[in-house]
């Protein structure tokens, strides 16, 4: 717990985290971060957009949390769609803001690399700037768009060493991303703190499999998550293909948990590849179904193919298959096997062939799929655990606060 969890007026100090991809409690990572301060003794406030389905209320009170949400249409069409869904972002998160009043720390996670804008403002009336860096976002452009470093790149540069500057302390998800904050943005290393993601292990508790789930078939294979165009569910279902066509197996079913830009490509990938009968999409579905299907899955997949994002990125999908102890095939990726260790068996980055066969050879081992799920398990519950990530946070708190306290000669926020 932070050393002082009071302003220097006896006021219980007051973070604002502000969200643009997601709306909260449904991005568990801000969820479980807004969660930690509470506990610590922050008031803690949230500035997001709404739900579609779900978190839709404007004002909501969850937990002790407060959440101030706006009506945001994704971006559609192109460059210009992205500049009307970030202009419309950033008035509504001023607006918000402003409405909560003054806070001791702003706490700002991307993409996109827009929200020191806000946070700036904020800093000029008395709050630390923490910045969550949840995505590189250049990488994600080069891996996302296929452009290379046009003109939109090396703007995205710019907003990343923008926000770097900005920022008093920087959140990294993993020691990659630390790397690239001292390395690109020429943060010091103590100013970087890795506080890694990890499941909610009272959401993700396994149940009794449910056989009926494997639709006739021995083996459930499973895939849970975002469906982008950088998330390589392509790569799952020409794999599946090849498992069926080269392999001659037959004796599984797959089923796809999440939704995402390409749901619908993937939906007609998995017709023309004549998978239609054997792999199912669910779109997004509640917590107790999704506990269900990777409960009964026999292997899980990660098929996140190496480009510039994946390969430094911890994918939230491996944690969750590990915390049910599943057994994982991935492609090789530099981040995927600092989570996974030998949770999971690794097929040479985007080589579909090889990633079937180790599907297959799981499929065949029931023996060394326990032992993998076990280690999933034991990593998740070790070094891995949200508690050590939950000491990251505080110390990074802890740091900012303390370097506003010298910066404003002792005096606390205005009120």
């Amino acid at each position: 717990m932070l050393g002082d969890e009071t302003g220097r007026g006896g006021h219980r100090r007051r973070a604002l985290i502000l969200v643009e991809n997601l709306s909260v409690p449904f991005d568990r990572r801000v969820w479980q971060e807004c969660l930690t301060l509470r506990d610590a003794g922050w008031e803690v406030h949230v500035v997001c957009p709404a739900g579609g389905t779900r978190d839709t209320e404007r004002e909501a009170e969850i937990d002790g949390v407060r959440i101030h949400r706006y009506p945001l249409r994704a971006a559609t069409g192109g460059p210009a769609g992205y500049l009307r869904e970030y202009g419309s972002a950033l008035w509504h998160t001023v607006r918000l803001a402003r409405k909560v009043g003054p806070v001791d720390v702003v706490h700002a996670c991307n993409p996109p690399d827009l929200l020191f804008l806000p946070a700036r403002w904020l800093k000029r009336r008395g709050a630390r700037f923490v910045f969550d860096q949840h995505d590189l976002v250049p990488e994600l452009y080069l891996s996302r768009f296929d452009r290379g470093e046009d003109l939109l790149y090396r703007a995205v540069c710019a907003l990343e060493r923008m926000t770097y500057r900005a920022a008093d302390v920087v959140l990294a998800t993993n020691e990659s991303y630390r790397d690239v904050a001292v390395r690109r943005g020429g943060r010091r290393a103590e100013d970087v703190f890795v506080v890694r993601s990890a499941p909610d292990t009272e959401r993700f508790r396994p149940v009794p499999p449910e056989p009926e789930l494997k639709r006739g078939k021995p083996h459930l294979l499973c895939y849970l998550g975002v469906m982008g165009p950088q998330d390589g569910v392509d790569y799952a279902l020409r794999a599946l293909a090849k498992l069926r066509d080269e392999l001659g197996r037959t004796d599984w079913h797959a089923v796809f948990v999440g939704g995402g830009d390409t749901f619908d490509a993937m939906v007609e990938l998995s017709r023309r590849l004549g998978l239609a009968d054997r792999v199912e999409f669910t779109g997004r579905v509640p917590d107790a179904d999704l506990v269900r299907y990777l409960s009964t899955a026999d292997v899980c997949l990660s098929p996140d193919p190496r480009n510039p994002l994946n390969d430094v990125s911890t994918m939230n999908k491996v944690l969750e298959y590990m915390v049910m102890g599943r057994p994982i095939v991935s492609f090789d990726l530099r981040e995927a096997r600092v989570s996974a260790g030998d949770a999971a068996l690794y097929a040479p980055a985007n080589d579909e062939t090889e990633f079937a066969r180790l599907v297959a050879l799981l499929l065949d081992d029931p023996e060394k799929r326990a032992l993998m799920g076990k280690a999933g398990q034991e990593r998740i519950g070790g070094p891995l655990a949200w508690r050590n990530s939950q000491r990251a946070l505080l110390a990074a708190y802890d740091a900012a606060v303390s370097r506003g306290a010298r910066g404003r000669a002792g005096t606390g926020p205005r009120r």
